[in-house]
């Protein structure tokens, strides 16, 4: 683990914070892994207790760790990336042009990662997309709020993608599910149930362009649903 350094020109925290994400980087760890608890870090480093706790709330606030209370700390599967990086929430009041944009922009890269997941996914990811399809579709069967555990599957598709790079990319991603999901008031259902299947089918038998135009027709649909929309106001 990298070392205090008196010439750097850092607070303490500042500078125990960069020597935890060493560390995560160090001994490879993944989303919700957990890190070693204050006391431990406390003496790893040499600091004390209120300067690791500082240096924790700084990695929190960045979204590389997150805490659960009665638990302990743990690496964020937001990797470091605010939930809307580009601040298109905060920027556009119509949020029907937002989420046209946000579509456009996934044609380019969801069919693609789809295309990527088919190939290079393992028998174990497989399993997993199957199991969180299942979720999503039991949700929406019962008309329960599905938007949480439908971002999840479409995160979990471009990891298996394998692009690291893409990983960092998805809460654009996001941001466009929310957005969709909030305009539209979810009305997508049966269409969702039976693309993100055919979505997951296509992976699992290794048909990549059969993946990659199962989720052209999915982001077809959302689409569609836009158009009707705008008719609907017009």
């Amino acid at each position: 683990m990298e070392k205090l350094n008196s010439k750097i020109r850092l607070t303490l925290s500042e500078q125990v914070s960069n020597i935890l994400i060493e560390y995560i980087k160090e001994n490879n760890l993944q989303p919700n892994d957990k890190l070693p608890n204050e006391i431990e870090l406390s003496k790893m480093i040499n600091v004390s207790r209120s300067t690791i706790r500082e240096a924790i709330k700084t990695l929190v606030s960045k979204n590389i760790l997150y805490i659960k209370r009665g638990s302990g700390t743990y690496v964020s599967d937001k990797l470091g990336i605010s939930d809307d990086p580009l601040g298109l929430l905060a920027l556009s009041k119509d949020k029907i042009k937002l989420v046209e944009d946000l579509l456009e922009v996934r044609f380019m890269m969801e069919p693609n990662l789809a295309f990527s997941a088919a190939l290079k996914a393992t028998d174990e990811d497989i399993i997993k997309l199957e199991e969180q399809c299942t979720i999503v579709e039991d949700l929406i069967k019962t008309k329960k709020d599905h938007m949480e555990e439908d971002i999840i599957l479409h995160q979990m598709i471009a990891k298996c993608s394998k692009n690291k790079v893409i990983e960092n990319l998805i809460p654009i991603i996001n941001s466009s599910i929310y957005v969709l999901c909030d305009i539209t008031k979810r009305r997508l259902g049966e269409e969702t149930i039976m693309i993100h299947r055919e979505i997951i089918n296509s992976i699992k038998i290794r048909d990549a362009y059969g993946a990659k135009f199962a989720m052209e027709t999915h982001l077809f649909y959302n689409r569609q649903a836009i158009i009707n929309l705008k008719n609907n106001i017009n």
